[in-house]
């Protein structure tokens, strides 16, 4: 770490749409300051650093990890510069967290995860869920052996109408690398594999449809549309994953799509009991009968304690609990299940 006068970290944003909210949590932090923010779009990344009295503003990242003597950088740009963002800011020193997904393939995950490697830096995920107060009470019993060996999940994030803007690089394959199921799909599988001990993929089965956005721009969205934009991703898709240690988890996940009211689930079956996810419900047995709990958890904010998770990690030299390598396993899940999709074949993850 810098030794700096405060000896705190000294932290930079790339991208401060999402990044705001990685800012409030270090802002949260008696432990970090954030000294620098980019962004391509250089009136936002001011206006930003006013709001949150941060001295230095950055149109390119380069320059910004050139001069500004980092500890740790914040990856919120679109999801294909992860990676070429993520490896600069590890060959410069920093430590990185990346929100999800990792990177728009397996490929570019991969070298992600290599860079961090060589650099002996921290590389943390952003999967704000698994910092929730009801994920962290399930875990909890889980970890205890309460609900058994969990061997099947179903999880999924269905919106009725909500199109991230169409035209804009959420619907763009080439800035997004999908549509749902890399945008709100990866959020909810990384939920399960979490809670079912992050068990290692071997197939997937995919399918996908784009039977809204297509066909109806503007229609569907709750952000605005870009003008002669591009829509070449689902609003649909849906997975079946098989996992080595001969687990499976079904995932859905929609933009658009006709169910009753946007949700967003987890189910999960144990030899000993079963749960449910938003809100907390569990199903176990004793004594000879069948017994449904409620229990009370602590509501915590995901985005702001991931935040605050980083900053422990790296001061105290301790592994955060959402690695890179987690990380690279949904993506390669979701490479598989966009190939399945095109292909229609069962796709092998190696």
């Amino acid at each position: 770490m810098s030794n700096n006068s405060q000896n705190r970290v000294r932290v930079g944003v790339v991208g401060v749409g999402i990044g705001a909210l990685h800012i409030e949590g270090y802002k949260m932090s008696p432990n970090a300051e954030v000294v620098a923010v980019a962004d391509i779009n250089v009136e936002r990344a001011k206006n930003c650093a006013e709001r949150f009295g941060i001295p230095r503003v950055y149109a390119d990242y380069q320059e910004m990890l050139a001069k500004c003597d980092l500890d740790a950088v914040s990856v919120c740009t679109p999801n294909s510069f992860h990676a070429p963002v993520a490896v600069a800011a590890f060959q410069a020193g920093c430590h990185v967290l990346c929100e999800k997904p990792i990177s728009v393939s397996a490929a570019e995950g991969q070298k992600m995860v290599d860079a961090g490697k060589a650099s002996g830096k921290i590389f943390m995920m952003g999967f704000n869920n698994r910092f929730r107060g009801d994920t962290q009470v399930l875990k909890a019993m889980i970890d205890r052996g309460e609900l058994g060996e969990i061997y099947y999940a179903k999880t999924g994030w269905l919106r009725r109408r909500g199109i991230p803007g169409f035209g804009g690089w959420f619907t763009t394959k080439s800035l997004s690398g999908g549509g749902p199921m890399i945008d709100l799909g990866v959020h909810v599988l990384d939920l399960a594999l979490y809670l079912m001990g992050n068990p290692k993929p071997v197939a997937a089965l995919g399918s996908s449809y784009a039977k809204f956005g297509p066909n109806q721009p503007g229609k569907q969205d709750f952000a605005p549309a870009a003008a002669g934009g591009t829509y070449d991703v689902e609003d649909l898709a849906a997975g079946l994953v098989k996992f080595a240690n001969g687990a499976t988890v079904f995932v859905e996940a929609s933009w658009a799509s006709n169910v009753e009211s946007e949700r967003s689930y987890t189910s999960l079956m144990g030899t000993k009991g079963g749960a449910d996810l938003g809100p907390l419900r569990i199903y176990t047995e004793k004594d000879g009968v069948l017994v449904d709990m409620t229990p009370h958890c602590p509501n915590v904010n995901g985005h702001n304690a991931e935040v605050l998770h980083f900053v422990d990690c790296i001061v105290n030299g301790t592994q955060p609990i959402a690695t890179g390598e987690h990380g690279l396993d949904v993506i390669k899940i979701l490479d598989a299940i966009y190939q399945s999709a095109d292909s229609g074949e069962m796709v092998q993850i190696s």
